[in-house]
């Protein structure tokens, strides 16, 4: 399984609250908080973000509140991954739990830039920057998170067997 894209950077303690403001907590619709992912932190990412890029961050990321809707956000809006220095364990779980792929790398949060072109295999846990020919061991993604996140999400990965 693998994931391409352009990067978005953003630095330390990005919480849930900058990843989905709780002003728009009243829908749980995946299209509706996609329009307003990222936008308390950067108005233009709604504009930008294609399907397939990568948000790239430092420590902490997705800390505060415990709701889901961070990862339906950023998932919903095409992002493939997001890489951090660590992540909230929260955030981690519910991540994972709703099959958006995220890999904890403190090298490659140091190293990649914002508009990088980046490929990860989750298999393997390499983390290339094309743009500037550099790689990063991250850790590969075990074989049962690789099906949760092929089946889009740990309820539609439990319905299926």
């Amino acid at each position: 399984m693998r994931a391409s894209g352009t990067v978005f950077k953003y630095g330390d303690n990005v919480d849930t609250d900058v990843i989905i403001p709780a002003r728009y907590l009243n829908s749980s619709d995946p299209k509706e908080l996609a329009v307003h992912c990222m936008e308390d932190i950067d108005r233009e990412f709604v504009h930008k973000v294609q399907t397939g890029d990568i948000i790239v961050a430092d420590k902490n990321f997705g800390c505060g509140s415990s709701r889901e809707h961070a990862p339906i956000a950023i998932k919903a809006s095409g992002v493939s991954c997001v890489i951090a220095e660590s992540f909230a364990r929260i955030f981690y779980r519910n991540a994972i739990n709703i099959g958006l792929p995220i890999i904890e790398c403190p090298e490659a949060s140091r190293g990649i830039q914002a508009g990088d072109q980046v490929e990860i295999d989750f298999d393997s846990g390499i983390i290339y920057d094309r743009t500037r020919g550099t790689q990063f061991k991250g850790q590969a993604f075990p074989e049962f998170m690789q099906k949760i996140i092929r089946a889009e999400g740990l309820i539609n990965y439990i319905n299926n067997k």
